[in-house]
């Protein structure tokens, strides 16, 4: 049977450090996608691909494959419809790429955890925490500093199409961590993904085919390590880091510590690949870390963390993502 335990200040730290761990991993992944060629489609059909392959495989391995077989069949078109969102969300982002400047379509895809904030009352029934207004507006407004001076603009037809799906892809992640914090009660971390990354190939796979038709998968074997390493390391290794520290902590604090991987990124960029840090770069950076910080100082609040399985609970049974909570 489930068992509904209050959140403690330890765990809380602990699942915050978990996710600030996680988007300083997703914080790397532009250094991996340099290494691999092909269309932006096929990068992600490969990205979830690998991590459910691998998901699968070790929880055979550890005979805890059972975990997905045995779900009940409303929880299993739960986790499949995340899949989908999954899915959806990565389209709408890449889309917002294509049609307008980097800067606006990520600085718009990084208003998802105001949605976040602003929904959590209505789809997980955390009460409204007034507390992270201020970190929110901190780290937010880090992320408006470094990238403004990028060149924020929406001109023409296209271009604001562009804006309004990157928009909606930070609605969709909003969604998706939301649904999360939900579903988690009662089913691990793992199974939620291996259903939702297996939904989501299928869902690409006939787009992939007609690309690979054209010409535009990768070309190289170092393009499919580079992919490879995107599937294990950045979203399942990465994944089973996050949803053990989403599953102790509140999902509004939680989504502030997100803003770990843009910054991360920019960090990344300037150590091994020679991009230029601006001090743009440096203030909006310690804006986002000076928020994160204030975050993980706020007590818990007074209301129980999602159920756990007896087994199968990521922060028990997952030693991989607990030592690397640990060494983070």
């Amino acid at each position: 049977m489930p068992t509904t335990t209050p959140i403690t200040r330890r765990d809380n730290r602990v699942g915050l450090l978990r996710v600030a761990l996680a988007g300083l991993v997703w914080g790397s992944i532009p250094l991996v996608l340099r290494a691999a060629d092909g269309a932006s489609v096929i990068k992600v059909f490969y990205r979830v691909l690998f991590a459910a392959v691998a998901l699968v495989a070790w929880m055979a391995a550890t005979g805890r494959l059972t975990e997905v077989t045995s779900l009940p069949r409303r929880k299993l078109l739960q986790v499949a419809g995340q899949g989908v969102v999954l899915t959806v969300n990565w389209v709408l982002f890449l889309s917002a790429l294509d049609m307008t400047n980097v800067a606006t379509a990520e600085l718009l895809g990084y208003t998802g955890p105001v949605f976040v904030a602003a929904l959590a009352p209505f789809v997980t029934g955390e009460h409204f925490d007034v507390r992270v207004l201020a970190p929110l507006a901190l780290s937010l407004g880090g992320i408006v500093v470094i990238l403004a001076p990028q060149g924020l603009a929406v001109a023409g037809g296209t271009q604001l199409l562009g804006a309004v799906l990157a928009g909606l892809s930070a609605l969709t992640y909003a969604t998706l961590l939301l649904r999360s914090k939900k579903i988690l009660r009662g089913i691990s971390g793992s199974a939620l993904m291996v259903v939702e990354y297996s939904v989501a190939t299928v869902l690409l796979l006939p787009f992939v085919v007609v690309l690979y038709a054209r010409g535009q998968g990768p070309t190289t074997l170092g393009s499919y390590g580079a992919l490879a390493t995107l599937g294990l390391v950045h979203t399942a290794l990465a994944g089973i880091i996050f949803l053990g520290g989403l599953r102790a902590t509140r999902t509004d604090h939680a989504a502030i510590l997100t803003y770990a991987e843009p910054v991360a990124a920019v960090l990344f960029a300037a150590a091994f690949l020679a991009e230029k840090l601006t001090l743009w770069t440096l203030v909006g950076g310690a804006m986002v870390v000076v928020g994160g910080v204030i975050v993980a100082q706020l007590s818990p609040a007074a209301e129980p963390a999602a159920p756990l399985e007896a087994a199968g609970t990521e922060s028990e049974t997952e030693p991989d993502s607990e030592s690397a909570a640990r060494e983070g």
